[in-house]
């Protein structure tokens, strides 16, 4: 049955307006960006394929359109618009690091785990921190395989002189999914930490996070 040949109570659509949309389930927002369904199948029908196809909401972070449009039902034009609701979400997020409390790791992972860390590449990012440990603004000093030729202090500490930072804090993402970090992401903390010490620039943490964990090298007596 198509959704329009619902009750009007029960509509995605009706009901995000009449009771907001904190009130719908995961499937049912997806259905509101989906529009219209295929013969047989709602779009509600095709938002539940989808989450399970990919395990979840947060699963549909960084797939391309090519991905999401092989499910049946879902043509290209619906896949650029769950990537595009998907994009504004992910900038909203963004936006929003100024001011935020970062004191400790776990709020670290909570602010990053769905962006950062469902990324496909590695993605190095510096965020600077005012006297009381909150951010000021998030950088993106490098993507692809983290090396020490592409995290130079040089460009890690400039956003921090030139705000005045008293501290800065280091984040990258492991795509694979296991947050230990590599030889080469200690190689790199030490010697971004020894760089900081020179020029009198503290980095209070480096935590590498993937969608489910996170590692913090100040937890783990590495910084």
């Amino acid at each position: 049955m198509r959704i329009k040949d619902w009750p009007e109570e029960e509509r995605p659509r009706e009901r995000l307006i009449y009771h907001g949309a904190e009130r719908l389930s995961n499937a049912e927002l997806l259905a509101i960006i989906i529009g219209k369904g295929r013969e047989g199948r709602s779009a509600l029908d095709l938002a539940h394929e989808l989450l399970n196809e990919f395990g979840g909401i947060e699963g549909l972070k960084g797939k391309s359109a090519a991905e999401i449009s092989a499910v049946a039902g879902i043509g290209m034009a619906k896949a650029a618009a769950i990537l595009a609701a998907i994009e504004l979400s992910t900038r909203i997020s963004s936006g929003t690091i100024r001011g935020r409390p970062l004191k400790d790791p776990k709020a670290v992972f909570k602010y990053f785990h769905l962006s950062l860390g469902t990324e496909k590449q590695e993605q190095f990012k510096v965020i600077t921190l005012d006297t009381r440990m909150r951010a000021i603004r998030e950088y993106t000093i490098s993507k692809g395989l983290l090396d020490a030729s592409l995290v130079h202090p040089r460009e890690v500490f400039v956003p921090a002189i030139r705000e005045h930072s008293a501290a800065i804090l280091v984040v990258h993402n492991h795509p694979s999914g296991n947050c230990r970090p590599s030889p080469e992401d200690i190689s790199i903390t030490r010697r971004l930490v020894s760089a900081g010490e020179i020029i009198g620039i503290e980095i209070v943490d480096h935590v590498i996070v993937t969608k489910d964990s996170y590692y913090s090298f100040k937890e783990e007596g590495l910084l």
